[in-house]
């Protein structure tokens, strides 16, 4: 069905059963994602899975032990490495070598667009929402300038581009629409505002050519005035992605295995970590506390002996051991722990630190088969505000070819690249003086110190051109 047929429908209830019929795919748990992001939530802890344990004393009377309930953030943990190692570089935008003027000043729009966005520290929450619970969004609009603010962007705009982000674990309900040949052709968001301390739920939906807003509040929708409203730039301004399993799904049960054996461990320690005495006979009394060369006065062929594990838990430190590596190699995530890295030492090169994060440079690779066009459409969506910000530029916008580069975040050995550099020139210099006294980044004003250098090997030149006779 098309948009247009959708909102020929006779009520609006109509309209919002269909607008959420075309996501593709079911929608995702996101009380389960939530619950394997935060630790407090996690299985472990629930009493009915790992019950206390209910003791009867000598008496017959019963009482509750509580039990060890160890939970690991390792969910959290694969989420952030994949969300840096794929946005802790900024994502670098490039102009067309062969633009014009116009163009040109498109470009410095654009940019100034990202910056004040704080794009780069947008671009790792979206990662780790995405990461977290298998979808995202997010929603670009203009605000007009308030009384006395300049225009913006250096193309006459009177209004600024803002984003927001759309996310799941956050209580936006994302119904994207698409046609048969998979393109978005409407984009919808069910969410909860507080209003003078009462909540109102809305349905929102962008399409190429309106925006629409029901109240869905009392149950019975109704479309809120002033709606549907003019869309100014004719795309719809979302920029929305999906995939098929979160992060950490695929390890999620070795996760939970391992609190288990945690948490048994834990409780096995509590009961036999401290030296336990089995006494056989009658004992007739006990040393004082702190008494030196304590001992347990018995009657006549009474015993007390120290009760310890014949066997070392060997099998459990194994399966722990093994579980930790399966974890960190199936979800591609590297582990960066300072146990594990303090060995290597400074002089390991940078091939060497490449093959080290070469699994986790593979699972970015992944990740851009969404980002690619992810990154793609925002662009698409932020140039398309450019020419509504200024008509004139509307289709030389359209027509400005801007290119990104997600580069994978990596520690850099500064020297060994340097040295290859050396070696392709013939030992050649590749900076100037100026340029390594600004990269060095020790004085606040490298110029005045390249001119204080200068000045002091003149002066020390001179005085080594005349020696002084003794």
């Amino acid at each position: 069905m098309s948009v247009d047929e959708i909102f020929t429908m006779t009520t609006p209830e109509e309209i919002i059963q269909e607008l959420k019929k075309g996501r593709g795919a079911e929608l995702p748990d996101i009380k389960k994602y939530i619950s394997a992001i935060d630790p407090q939530k996690h299985l472990i802890f629930d009493e009915i899975e790992r019950p206390n344990k209910l003791i009867k004393n000598e008496n017959g009377e019963i009482r509750t032990e509580k039990v060890a309930r160890i939970a690991l953030a390792l969910q959290k943990l694969i989420v952030k490495r994949a969300a840096s190692f794929l946005f802790g570089n900024p994502v670098e935008y490039v102009l067309q070598a062969t633009a014009n003027e116009q163009q040109k000043l498109v470009f410095t729009a654009f940019q100034q667009i990202m910056s004040d966005a704080k794009i780069n520290s947008l671009n790792r929450k979206i990662a780790k929402a995405l990461f977290s619970c298998t979808e995202i969004a997010e929603l670009w609009y203009p605000v007009p300038l308030e009384e006395g603010e300049e225009t913006r962007y250096g193309i006459g705009s009177l209004y600024k581009l803002r984003m927001t982000i759309l996310n799941p674990m956050k209580g936006d309900v994302l119904y994207p629409y698409f046609n048969d040949y998979g393109d978005l052709v409407a984009f919808s968001r069910e969410y909860t505002t507080k209003n003078a301390g009462r909540n109102k739920r809305y349905f929102e939906t962008y399409t190429d050519n309106f925006i629409y807003k029901f109240d869905i509040t009392e149950g019975a929708a109704t479309l809120v005035e002033g709606f549907p409203k003019e869309n100014p730039i004719g795309k719809i301004p979302i920029v929305y992605a999906q995939t098929e399993t979160a992060d950490y799904e695929d390890v999620q049960c070795m996760i939970e295995r391992l609190e288990k054996l945690l948490s048994n461990f834990a409780d096995t320690n509590d009961y036999h970590a401290s030296p336990t005495i089995f006494v056989k006979g009658a004992i007739k009394g006990f040393s004082k506390k702190g008494e030196s060369g304590k001992i347990l006065v018995g009657e006549k062929e009474s015993e007390a002996n120290y009760l310890s594990w014949t066997h070392a838990p060997e099998a459990v430190k194994l399966e722990i051991s093994s579980l930790l590596d399966l974890i960190y190699t199936i979800s591609q995530t590297p582990n960066i722990a300072f146990e594990n890295v303090k060995s290597i030492g400074t002089g390991i090169s940078g091939k060497a630190l490449k093959l080290m994060f070469l699994d986790a440079h593979l699972k970015v690779q992944d990740h851009m088969e969404v980002f690619d066009e992810y990154l793609q459409r925002r662009t698409s969506v932020v140039k398309a505000f450019i020419g509504h910000f200024n008509t004139k530029l509307a289709s030389i916008a359209k027509a400005t070819d801007i290119e990104f580069m997600i580069t994978p975040f990596m520690m850099d050995d500064e020297s060994d690249k340097l040295e290859v550099i050396m070696t392709a020139t013939g030992n050649k210099a590749v900076m100037s003086q100026k340029t390594g006294v600004k990269m060095a980044g020790f004085v606040a004003d490298a110029e005045a110190e390249l001119r204080q250098i200068q000045q002091e090997e003149k002066e020390l030149n001179t005085i080594q051109s005349f020696p002084i006779s003794v």
